[in-house]
Parts: structure tokens; sequence; C-alpha cells
């Protein structure tokens, strides 16, 4: 059967990848626990947590194709973002109390320009404190909100797109003046765009944080592949919801290479076969069109062959 999108009705496992646009307001776990609700089935992750206050591409992954968001999660990704110029928040966005407000009123436009010049390509980034990082064992969010103070080290990072597209001048709700800059980010993952609209603020000597956020694409999938969660419940009110096949959901995110019958039939018992030749991971997918494994290649006495990470081939 070929693994492509389509239904899959309720009577199967459910097996493949959906794309949801999350909302304002929702956690990343809240859209997990709807999804499994409207599945019918636990297994259900996903690959990249997004803030409540941020919308846009989640990626989740049902069934065996759980074992694919590892990848998922190391794809690049674009976003659309507001960087408030002026002010600075606890939390690097609008979610946190003000903590200072410099105001933004002298702010050439020309000089946000040149400040985004230092914050792009591969850079060493100071993550936000109010992040899911662990620090000694415990959530960095939840030692700032106990009162510690927490500083995070730096941790390489690539941005490879880091365009205005609007400025626009404003009065903050305490009448501070500000300046609102929109830009489009694309990114490696790990990178947090909080800290870019901080460390924005820091290079011009104004404060800053963001205001909104929305995940355009991660990897291969971007909003042209999402669906809402008014329509997922429609569709599952349907009895059925459209999934990506393991196959295709690999394909997005790194190469896939045809094998045959007998290949596949090794991998599937996890025996190694002749080198991909890629760097990274490859998606193994069989003459049925089925994703049999994700592959790496290895040296091993002196030969390079083809390892099976993991095997997803259906027994």
């Amino acid at each position: 059967m070929n693994e492509s999108t389509q239904t899959r009705p309720f009577g199967d496992a459910p097996d493949g990848l959906v794309v949801v646009d999350k909302p304002a307001g929702w956690t990343s776990h809240d859209v997990v626990a709807r999804m499994r609700r409207l599945l019918r089935t636990r297994k259900v992750g996903h690959a990249g947590t997004l803030d409540p206050m941020a919308t846009g591409v989640l990626v989740l992954g049902v069934g065996r194709s759980t074992r694919l968001l590892t990848y998922v999660v190391g794809a690049d990704k674009t976003y659309l973002g507001t960087i408030r110029l002026g002010q600075d928040t606890v939390t690097d966005d609008a979610e946190g109390d003000v903590t200072s407000s410099a105001g933004a009123a002298g702010i050439a436009e020309s000089a946000v320009r040149d400040a985004l010049v230092p914050l792009t390509g591969d850079i060493l980034q100071v993550p936000s404190s109010v992040s899911a990082i662990k620090v000694d064992g415990q959530r960095s969010y939840a030692r700032v909100r106990s009162g510690e103070d927490v500083a995070l080290p730096s941790r390489p990072v690539t941005v490879s797109e880091l365009v205005v597209t609007d400025v626009r001048r404003g009065a903050a709700e305490d009448g501070t003046a500000v300046l609102d800059v929109d830009v489009r980010v694309t990114c490696s993952s790990g990178t947090y765009i909080r800290a870019i609209a901080r460390d924005l603020g820091a290079a011009l000597g104004t404060g800053g944080h963001l205001t909104a956020l929305r995940r355009t694409r991660v990897g291969g999938f971007d909003l042209d592949r999402a669906a809402d969660l008014d329509a997922l419940a429609a569709a599952s009110e349907a009895g059925e919801i459209a999934l990506i096949g393991p196959a295709d959901a690999a394909g997005a995110v790194m190469p896939v290479r045809r094998v045959d019958a007998a290949e596949a039939a090794s991998l599937g018992y996890g025996q190694r076969i002749d080198a991909s030749g890629e760097d990274g991971p490859v998606a193994a997918v069989g003459p049925d069109g089925v994703l049999v494994a994700v592959l790496g290649d290895e040296r091993r006495d002196g030969a390079v062959r083809a390892k099976p990470v993991i095997v997803l081939a259906p027994r």
C-alpha cells in the first residue's frame, strides 16, 4: 500500500504525521491531548514546542510514525514575528511583565536593520531564561518563576534569514514610545526568536521583546499542509482524519532511497545494506512505497555500509 497522504479510518491503527495550525493560547501539549481524543489513540507526540502565544505549524506524529519526530525536530524552521523595541519583559515576550521602558522614539529603521546583521548567520545565542531547558533537572522557566536568577550558557545556532518586512511607530499601554518591527526568520532547530528580540533591543540600547509569532514552516511541512483544530474535529466527526503517510513524511525532512524487495527484507530484520552515500539520515522506501527504515552510513571493518537506525517496516 502506498503511504502518501490519505485518510485513515478509525478501524485501522492510525499511523503517520498530521500538521496542525496551532491556535494562540494553546500549549503544544494541549494540542497533543486534543488529537489523542480525535484520533482515539494515546500514541501521539509533537515535534518541537510552540509557546502558548505562538501560532502556526505544529507537526504531530501518530502511531509508529512518532519515531520520525526526532528528525522533524531537527529540521530548519521559518517564522513571522513582531519585535517591540522600547521595552524589556521578564519572559522576552508579551506574556511577561515589563521590566524596563527605555522607549524607542530615537531609533531609526536603518539602525534596526544594521543591528540585525550580527544576529544573522552562525551565531552563539543565549536562550531565554524562561524556556523549557533543564537546569540541574528542573525546567529553567520553573526556576525563574520561583525567584531564581537563571543564566543559561550560549549555544550555536544558525539564522539563515532575518528580514525586516515592516516597521511601525506607536505607544505601549503605559505611553512608552515603541517601534514594532515585523520580521521573517529562517533558522536552525534550537533557535529562540524571543532571544533575537531581546538581543536586538539590547544592541540598540532600548530593550526589546516579542509580541507575536507564527511558525510558517518546519522542514518540508508548511502552512499549506496544516489544518486547524476545528477542521480536524469535523474530520473526526466524519470518522476519518487525513494523515501524511510515513514515507511521504520522512521524505519531507530527509533524502529518499528506493530499495528493492531483497534490501527491504534485509532492513526489516535490522541487517545492513550497501552504503547510501549521504551524510545524514536517509529514508529507505520499498518497491511498494512503504517506509522500511531510516538509514545511516556506518564504517565498520574498513567498509562503509548503510545501517538501519530505526526500522519501521510493518511485520
